[in-house]
């Protein structure tokens, strides 16, 4: 136990000196519990351009240090009491606007089996999974995160928590002495428990407070969402 905690306290304090100059402009957590809400994938991933989502950019050949790696649902999406037809979940866009201020790579998690493309039928099986604990499979090979020092975990709130895939992930993938930061699209719930779950799932991760972005906002939120992500640039 003393030497766990010995080699945690390392990799925060590692971590730490590496971004020592980032700020701290986060938004707070949320304990709002609301429905699947702000987005999906297209209802056929695999016909995508792989430019943001193949495993070989976020390999350990790259010569970023910085991945952004995200699940984000495009198809019947939640909209200010309403509901919208997205060709491109909010998440993914996001995930473009941090990709671009720091030079990084991209992984998208794509998901064996397809949620629903309606959205009520999508929060049922979201809720499911929750109470199931469940781990859905991913698609796509998982990355090789070990040329990164700085991970971006992004995603929409689903019933004020992460898609149970993004477990899936985090515990698929060592994360340990990086700097972890989540970033997620919402209705109303903010980061939900996100930034709390991250650190319990990504074990020896320096995990810091995430931004959040309102679904319906994120297309005009490319300037804000750049200053925030310009924050972790690393020296």
């Amino acid at each position: 136990m003393t030497q766990d905690m010995s080699r945690r306290a390392f990799c925060v304090a590692a971590a730490s000196t590496l971004l020592a100059a980032c700020g701290n402009n986060a938004q707070t957590e949320s304990t709002q519990e609301e429905p699947v809400e702000g987005e999906a994938e297209t209802s056929e991933p695999q016909k995508e351009e792989p430019e943001a989502t193949s495993a070989d950019q976020a390999s350990g050949t790259t010569t970023s240090k910085v991945l952004v790696a995200y699940y984000s649902r495009a198809d019947e999406n939640y909209a200010d009491g309403g509901k919208e037809w997205l060709e491109i979940g909010h998440t993914k866009v996001m995930a473009g606007y941090i990709a671009e201020a720091l030079g990084a790579d991209q992984y998208e998690i794509v998901p064996v089996e397809l949620y629903p493309e309606g959205y009520d039928d999508c929060c049922d099986v979201a809720l499911a999974e929750q109470h199931d604990d469940a781990r859905p499979a991913i698609a796509n090979a998982l990355p090789d995160v070990s040329a990164y020092d700085l991970v971006f975990i992004g995603c929409p709130i689903w019933w004020g928590e992460e898609p149970m895939i993004v477990r899936t992930f985090l515990e698929g993938v060592d994360l340990s002495c990086k700097v972890v930061v989540p970033f997620t699209t919402h209705g109303g719930s903010g980061l939900g428990s996100v930034p709390r779950n991250v650190a319990s799932f990504a074990a020896g991760a320096d995990v810091r407070d995430g931004y959040a972005v309102s679904g319906t906002a994120v297309d005009g939120a490319h300037d804000e969402v750049v200053d925030w992500a310009k924050q972790f640039a690393l020296a």
